[in-house]
């Protein structure tokens, strides 16, 4: 600016110091400033970058989108294998309740077989057959053969 663009006006004068009033003209246009402006900078674009970040990003959702079918492939191997461990109790379960009941079944046909054959003995020889009470409560039935003496144990029926 040069100096004929600035008035100044004096307004007080005092003990403590001065006032002055600068009133500037307005600006022409043919007044040029006294530097140039800088010029601006072309700035480039970092494509470089932004591709290696977008490469980056690519890279950690396929290492996540692997991670959880990791994770999913595991728990569908876990529900496979509690599966397969429900059936295979299941299935022993099944067997020994069945063995459990057959053998039930075996020991009460041996029973009726041995009640006929001493129901059979008690008709056709009624003095041969007696009861015999052990402790705890244990009834052997003593059945006289030609052979000799045939003690058979049995839990009593009826408490005597």
């Amino acid at each position: 600016m040069a100096s004929s663009d600035i008035q100044v006006k004096e307004l007080e004068k005092c003990a403590s110091g001065q006032a002055f009033e600068l009133i500037l003209s307005p600006r022409s246009k043919e007044s040029v400033p006294d530097f140039p402006p800088s010029p601006q900078r072309r700035r480039t674009f970092p494509w470089r970058k932004i591709q290696k970040k977008l490469e980056a990003a690519e890279e950690r959702r396929k290492s996540r989108e692997v991670e959880v079918l990791r994770q999913l492939a595991e728990k569908l191997e876990h529900a496979r294998d509690v599966l397969q461990k429900a059936i295979e109790e299941n299935n022993n379960f099944s067997k020994v309740a069945e063995e459990k009941l057959t053998h039930k079944m075996e020991t009460n046909k041996e029973n009726r077989e041995k009640d006929k054959h001493v129901a059979k003995a008690q008709i056709l020889h009624p003095s041969i057959c007696l009861w015999l009470r052990m402790p705890l409560g244990i009834v052997v039935w003593v059945v006289v053969e030609e052979r000799g003496l045939k003690m058979e144990p049995r839990l009593p029926a009826i408490d005597y």
